[in-house]
Formats: C-alpha cells, structure tokens, sequence
C-alpha cells in the first residue's frame, strides 16, 4: 500500500517515514538522500549565485563527451561528489564529467549504492539564464558491501534501479523523486533551506497532446518518424509543440502538464546522444513509476543492457499511449 503525504511535509520526514518502512533498512539509503538533498541546495545557491560569484562562462575545456565543460559543471560535479563520498552510502560515482566510475576511497566505507549523474544537464543554458538540472539514479550494489565496487555492479539495466530523481533549477528550486512506487515532487523554500512537499504523488494521464523535440533536426531523421511528426500538425486533434532544450526541464514540463519527449537518432548519431546510465534510465524509471512509458523507438529503456558507463541511446518518453503509438509508427 502507498504512502499517502500532504503538502507542506519536509523531504527529510518523506525520506524517515519512507525507510521506516522497511524492515531491513540499514538508513544508509535514508542518509544518502539526505546528501543529495543537501548537494542540491548548495548547487542551488550557486546558480541563483551564478553571475556575481564568477560562475558563467566555460572553463575552455571539453568533457569526455566532446562537450565544452562549464565553471558550474565542474561545482555541480565536485558537490554531489564530495557530498556522497564519505557517508559511507556508496560504493561508486558515474558522472557525465567523469570517463571513469568514481570508487569510494579508501578510507571510506564502501556503501551499499551506486549513484549515476548528469551533474548540471542543459548546462550550455547557463549563460542565458534557462532551466537546468541535475539527474541522478540510484542502483545497489551487486557485490558484498565494504569491497571495492566492480564492473558488475556498475554496469546494471535499468529494471536494477531501486529509485531516481532530478533537481530543476528554475523560478524554483524543484527535487522530484521517484521511490517505493510513487513520485513526488518538493520545492525548496530557500529563506527555510528546507525542501517541501508540492507535488504529492504525481501521475501521468493515458495521453496528451504536446510534443516536445527539436525539430531543426528532422532532415536527419528517419522518415517513419518525420511522417509521424506530421501526423501529429496535421490531425486537427490541437497539438502543442513546447521546447525547452534543456532535457531536465523538458521532461519536468512534460510530467507535470503531459507530453511526449523525443531526441531520436541522427545521421551523425546513429546510437542517439543522451546516455543510458544517468539521464535515461533514471527518467524512464521516473516516468513508468508516474504510469507513462519510455523507448528507444523499439525497446523499453529500462530493459537495455549499458556497454559502458557512458552508452548513449534515442529516447521517447511521455504518456503511455502516446509512447505507443510512436513505437508503432516506427515498426
């Protein structure tokens, strides 16, 4: 049975009656979003910071992604990092800024969890003052506790992960969660520094009539999905095209106001862009848990086997129905 909350309850009395719960909880998953909670807070101050702190522009240099690295990429990256170290919660660190997993220490205990992140997604938006995001997933560990993580426990499918969530930083600072079967949205008041409950139990519709894809592309897509798009103008059923560019507050518009998501694959992409282990996996378990669906146009997402901690993929993501009826335009 689910947990029912009211709005005005505090992340941090979400986070102790969730664990509660469980009979075998040890309360490292408990403290573990605790620091992600407290990580996002710090990285929220530092963007609504950003301009007088020194923190816009990029570092003039490129990640392992062949993607120009922002000053706040590297804040958001060292923060949650140093954030989630040392508790004693994680066993490893997978980051969009890093080519290699991150093990705990040494001289740390090594946890039961791997956390897998986009640090600061949307970041080119920094400088224009647009929405951007954290992204992270959560996965226990395959190997004994205490023992250095291995490859095994690192490279997990998506059906693996125990829960995930995102942190917009926007007009508000918003921590949506998904865990034990229910997603939950929390805004952060930031004269309190707490975060609280504002969006209880968030659910998807069947369908809805947004889309959301950045169609300067469509020339290099495939032609089943160009007709697709066509379809969709041409119905007369009201469709809304809305799109951010920053995938982490697109997503976030979707699963609040309903709508599809697709960044589907190119010519000079044929494997897709966004990576499998921190930005699509955790939104597809996201998005099923609220009742909607996510593909790569012919397989669910959460069942796809990672290569490597930084596997790209296309991704569609929305209201069941709607995610549907794509994969069978593309069939």
């Amino acid at each position: 049975m689910l947990r029912q909350f009211e709005e005005g309850t505090t992340l941090d009395r979400f986070i102790f009656e969730t664990t509660k719960s469980h009979a075998d909880a040890t309360g490292q998953f408990a403290t573990l979003l605790k620091q992600v909670s407290l990580a996002a807070r710090l990285v929220s101050s530092r963007v609504n910071r950003a301009g007088l702190a020194g923190m816009l522009g990029g570092t003039g240099e490129m990640n392992v992604q062949g993607e120009f690295v922002q000053k706040l990429d590297i804040y958001a990256n060292d923060t949650f990092k140093s954030a989630l170290e040392h508790p004693g919660v994680c066993c490893a660190i997978c980051s969009e800024e890093d080519e290699e997993a991150t093990l705990t220490p040494d001289r740390f205990h090594s946890g039961k969890y791997v956390f897998c992140m986009d640090p600061l997604d949307g970041s080119s938006n920094i400088d224009v003052n647009a929405t951007i995001g954290t992204i992270f997933g959560i996965f226990s560990r395959k190997s004994e506790e205490g023992t250095p993580a291995t490859k095994e426990d690192i490279l997990q499918t998506g059906s693996e992960v125990v829960a995930a969530g995102y942190i917009v930083y926007g007009s508000g600072t918003v921590l949506v969660l998904a865990v034990d079967g229910q997603v939950n949205g929390f805004t952060l008041d930031p004269v309190v520094g707490e975060f609280f409950l504002s969006h209880p139990d968030i659910r998807l519709a069947p369908n809805a009539l947004t889309y959301s894809t950045n169609e300067a592309y469509a020339y290099s897509w495939e032609p089943k999905l160009r007709d697709y798009i066509d379809g969709l103008k041409q119905s007369g059923q009201g469709w809304r095209a809305r799109y951010i560019g920053s995938l982490v507050a697109d997503f976030h518009r979707n699963l609040i106001k309903g709508g599809i998501f697709l960044y589907p694959a190119t010519k000079k992409a044929p494997e897709g862009k966004l990576r499998l282990m921190y930005e699509a996996f955790p939104l597809a378990y996201i998005v099923e848990t609220a009742g909607g669906a996510a593909t790569n146009g012919h397989q669910r997402i959460l069942d796809i086997e990672p290569e490597s901690v930084h596997a790209r993929t296309p991704l569609f993501i929305g209201n069941a129905e709607n995610v549907a009826d794509l994969e069978a335009a593309l069939a």
